[in-house]
């Protein structure tokens, strides 16, 4: 695997990652009352988290996009 996530863009798919996981689990918010909503919210949070990790996106490999200066 080619590595095509930067720093900034690995750190702001942690900090969403880490919102959402909140927002899902512990806010308490009424629009996070529904189940669907809430897998939803950690579904999404997981996937950042996953992409995040291993340095690699794959919607950016297949776009072609890459946001890191030394790949």
């Amino acid at each position: 695997m080619i590595e095509n996530i930067g720093t900034i863009d690995r750190l702001l798919r942690i900090t969403i990652a880490a919102t959402l996981l909140y927002l899902a689990l512990f806010s308490g918010l009424s629009m996070f009352a529904g189940a669907f909503i809430q897998v939803a919210a950690v579904a999404v949070a997981l996937v950042l988290l996953a992409t995040s990790t291993i340095r690699m996106c794959p919607i950016y490999a297949i776009v072609g996009l890459k946001t890191c200066k030394d790949c």
